[in-house]
């Protein structure tokens, strides 16, 4: 035992390591996770601590490090957690290069690794024992969205427009394979330029086709300029479904208008989700810092609450019965449900369902899954119903200038 372990053995303090980008470029997200992971250390140990079983009475203690967004910086940092500052688990990680060299690491050294928000595929695709995720990594971006397309709409074709950058092809080509999958047939699969600044020939290729679902992936701008001139049309889509990104901003809201309603978009997380305790973590997030969560800091938060979860049920800080609580785990957080499982080809992954949000008078809504939903679907199977606000309908309301 280190002197750090018998020190905390004496102060009845289990000591866990925090890798974070606390300087240089990626800095402001790695703030978003440090105060909500502050601000959850400070809840979790004035309600108790660590309230049952071999720990009991015991307090948890972060120990933070900053990575500066590095991989070579992160390992270094998480080496001396485990060899200088005796940390029982590692959590956080940010970004996904991070985290893979902070998994690496903590595999190496026989401790546990709580990865919160790297998105990476790989991160739990490698067969670790020690490394465990409670976000959703990129290939199930769209699950949320996928489910709620079978169980909702039943959608017969699908038009998927996307920008040509790494992303929109990547989130166009996962999502033409399950259209094939799902025997969805693809009317339309094309790429643009970004900042193309005008769809008008695009956007009359679509409205001719009367398909069911339109599919985009856009930045802010082209999504504002897109959608308009969409909503000018007489198309007869179902469902307008942005990619994420711009579409779950509220800039794009504020730049398209009323013609943003009833546009859908997946999302990891939103302040309003109807899980357990969002309403509660979101205010005292706003009265502490005096704006509102992002989901990365609902991801920080879970995972805080995750930890203290395990340490209420491990039987010792030794890495097998901390792997055994692990596996066991079976809880509800902010950020939706967390249980580790295998599944496809990802390992410890925790498999949470994302959430479909729409706009509805001017505000983001969750409609999916039926557990978080705040609202239900507005204009979803109507055959026939215009995707998104019309021209007629709703005037100039748009403050975009293309």
């Amino acid at each position: 035992m280190t002197a750090h372990a018998q020190e905390d053995e004496q102060a009845h303090v289990i000591r866990i390591g925090l890798p974070l980008p606390l300087s240089g470029t990626k800095f402001p997200l790695g703030d978003l996770h440090h105060k909500s992971y502050v601000m959850a250390l400070e809840e979790i140990n004035a309600s108790g601590g660590i309230r049952q079983g071999r720990y009991a009475g015991w307090r948890m203690e972060f120990l933070f490090k900053d990575t500066r967004g590095m991989a070579e910086t992160g390992r270094e940092v998480v080496e001396k957690l485990i060899s200088e500052d005796s940390v029982s688990i590692i959590m956080g990680g940010y970004s996904s290069a991070v985290a893979f060299a902070v998994a690496e690491i903590c595999e190496w050294n026989r401790t546990p690794f709580i990865s919160s928000s790297a998105a990476a595929d790989e991160i739990t695709q490698q067969g670790w024992e020690f490394t465990f995720r409670i976000n959703p990594p990129v290939d199930d971006y769209n699950s949320g969205l996928e489910d709620f397309l079978c169980n909702i709409n039943d959608p017969k074709s699908m038009t998927i427009l996307f920008e040509n950058t790494g992303f929109g092809t990547f989130s166009a080509q996962v999502m033409k394979k399950w259209c094939e999958e799902n025997f969805i047939e693809v009317l339309t699969y094309e790429a643009y330029e970004p900042w193309a600044g005008d769809f008008e020939e695009i956007v009359a290729e679509i409205s001719a086709s009367n398909v069911d679902i339109v599919f985009v992936v856009a930045n802010l701008r082209d999504s504002a300029v897109l959608v308009n001139q969409f909503a000018q049309t007489e198309a007869q889509a179902k469902m307008f479904v942005g990619s994420a990104g711009a579409f779950s901003t509220p800039e794009f809201i504020k730049e398209v208008g009323l013609r943003s309603e009833n546009v859908l978009t997946p999302a990891v997380w939103i302040p309003h989700v109807n899980y357990p305790g969002v309403n509660e973590f979101v205010y005292n997030y706003e009265a502490r810092y005096g704006t509102a969560p992002d989901y990365h800091g609902a991801q920080a938060y879970a995972a805080a609450h995750v930890c203290r979860d395990i340490l209420e049920r491990t039987i010792s800080l030794e890495a097998g019965d901390l792997l055994e609580a692990l596996h066991t785990t079976n809880m509800m957080t902010v950020l939706g449900p967390v249980t580790f499982c295998s599944y496809k080809n990802f390992t410890n992954q925790n498999q949470l369902l994302t959430l479909v949000i729409q706009i509805q008078d001017g505000e983001f809504q969750t409609i999916w899954p039926p557990n978080a939903a705040t609202a239900d679907c507005a204009n979803c199977v109507q055959d026939g119903a215009h995707a998104l606000g019309t021209q007629e309908s709703l005037g100039d309301q748009s403050t975009f200038q293309p």
